[in-house]
């Protein structure tokens, strides 16, 4: 899954894609190098971002998304977690909606229940303005565990089916940065599901704090995760490095033949 931000402040790329040109040639570029998905964001959720209102952030994502299907053969995910901007992506063509906030938005829960996307699930905790302060939990694992369980009844209450779904524990979201390092450590620890797992680890700040390294020189350490996180059980890894992961990846798929 390669990363559109379509924002002026996302922590990595923001302010990079939000023309339409710029946005197309990057989706080619990504499509060339191997994604499969482009995941397109039209809010930052980086901590301590400002809100966006539903209509600049359905200016942002809905063009983007009308363009990318008229001119390319390739699956597009929607991250918003705006009831209105789930309708209108699901109407102009979106693949997949993948929600930070899981559909615990108001009227999230009821669009999607309207359609049969695709749906990723995330883990946070607290909401990005916040969520890095002090994030504590009883037991990491135990609690994301329970957190799923308590977000795919909703969804089933809802008339989701749970085939629809995508997991995705949230890395970086409401965690420190040795709790993200054992989140990665035990992400195999949510195959008991059975649904679809999404690792989103791609420059993350965990690899600054670890390496004293910028956001642009956080792309080996990416890959690296990347790489554990496939190892873990992961179905998609979401990255800004598209053709460094790709390659490290058929490498890892390679070798898995011989095993």
């Amino acid at each position: 899954m390669g990363i559109l931000n379509v924002t002026p402040d996302s922590f990595s790329d923001g302010g990079h894609f939000t023309q339409i040109n710029s946005a197309l040639k990057q989706t080619e570029s990504m499509i060339e190098n191997g994604a499969q998905i482009i995941d397109i964001g039209g809010e930052s959720t980086r901590p301590g971002a400002k809100d966006v209102s539903e209509h600049d952030e359905i200016e942002r994502v809905i063009p983007v998304l009308k363009a990318i299907k008229q001119r390319f053969d390739i699956k597009v995910s929607i991250d918003t977690s705006k009831a209105k901007v789930m309708a209108d992506a699901v109407d102009y063509g979106a693949d997949i909606i993948n929600d930070v906030r899981a559909l615990q938005n108001e009227g999230c829960i009821d669009v999607m229940s309207q359609c049969e996307l695709p749906i990723c699930l995330m883990h946070m905790q607290g909401l990005p303005r916040t969520m890095q302060i002090a994030p504590e939990y009883n037991n990491l694992i135990d609690d994301i565990t329970t957190f799923f369980e308590q977000r795919i009844q909703a969804c089933n209450k809802a008339g989701i089916d749970t085939n629809r779904l995508i997991l995705d524990p949230g890395f970086g979201f409401g965690k420190t940065m040795e709790q993200n390092f054992k989140l990665l450590a035990k992400f195999s620890a949510f195959k008991h599901f059975k649904l679809p797992l999404l690792a989103g680890l791609s420059r993350k700040s965990m690899f600054g704090a670890l390496l004293n390294r910028e956001v642009e020189q956080r792309v080996s350490a990416s890959v690296a995760s990347a790489i554990i996180a496939a190892q873990q059980g992961a179905n998609i890894i979401r990255v800004h490095d598209v053709k460094e992961t790709v390659d490290a990846l058929k490498v890892l798929e390679t070798v898995n033949k011989y095993q």
